[in-house]
């Protein structure tokens, strides 16, 4: 179900890591970020889109990961964008991306995963401030809606996950460190912060969430064990290769 969340921003949540779909209310029409992930719930995206009576005019995914590079052709062949390190990502991992997406989000349209173009330098169609960063993923992206009070982290900030470091670059405890000062200053902003996985955060959960990922990242940098509650046996050989990165620092 697509729920507005703050004047111009609803958010639809699928079952599959509680993956948050974003339509953002632009000067012209709707920007989707991130939208997905089955086949299914594709389809009732498209549907309860159609049911705001208001066009689509461009996509953007934060980041270079499968699942946040769907689409749909219900949703036009409209420009779909990332950040330019985002894109050139995008575009190398491609294929894989699709095999990723067969085995996990049955039904979607393989074809159209990953598209995405670079940004323009002004930001183009999507509106707010664009704040890219080296965290979790190449060219990562959180969107700063200060208008509508509204932060979209990407994968940052979930109650859900913890802090995903990229295995196949060096220095990521800085790299995240360093995100979530940016995200930190952005969210003195808004009131309420989307994360791409899990709930959505309103007034003082916004602070714990960052409360939480900076404990989890300064634990790890001091070689000890973080305390989070999201650190589930699901987690657990993530957060393992966490540890191992940090001590390679």
């Amino acid at each position: 179900m697509l729920n507005q969340v703050a004047d111009g921003v609803w958010v639809r949540q699928s079952d599959w890591v509680f993956s948050n779909a974003i339509a953002v209310r632009g000067e012209d029409g709707l920007i989707l970020v991130d939208p997905g992930i089955g086949g299914p719930d594709l389809d009732q995206l498209a549907d309860e889109l159609d049911q705001l009576g208001i066009p689509v005019v461009a996509g953007f995914s934060t980041h270079p990961h499968w699942d946040h590079l769907l689409w749909h052709s219900r949703f036009g062949d409209v420009p779909r964008y990332a950040t330019p390190a985002a894109a050139r990502a995008a575009s190398e991992g491609r294929e894989q991306g699709q095999k990723m997406a067969a085995e996990s989000a049955p039904g979607i349209p393989l074809e159209l995963l990953g598209l995405v173009t670079p940004l323009p330098a002004d930001g183009g169609p999507v509106p707010g401030e664009i704040i890219e960063h080296q965290a979790h993923a190449t060219g990562h992206a959180a969107v700063l809606l200060a208008d509508h009070g509204v932060l979209l982290a990407g994968d940052m900030l979930s109650d859900v996950l913890i802090p995903l470091l990229d295995p196949r670059r060096p220095g990521q405890v800085d790299a995240y460190e360093t995100a979530l000062g940016r995200l930190g200053e952005a969210a003195r902003h808004v009131d309420v912060v989307v994360p791409g996985h899990g709930a959505v955060a309103e007034g003082p959960a916004v602070a714990a969430r960052l409360a939480a990922d900076h404990a989890y990242i300064d634990a790890l940098r001091r070689g000890e064990e973080p305390v989070d509650a999201r650190l589930g046996p699901d987690w657990l050989p993530i957060h393992q290769s966490n540890q191992e990165q940090a001590r390679r620092r």
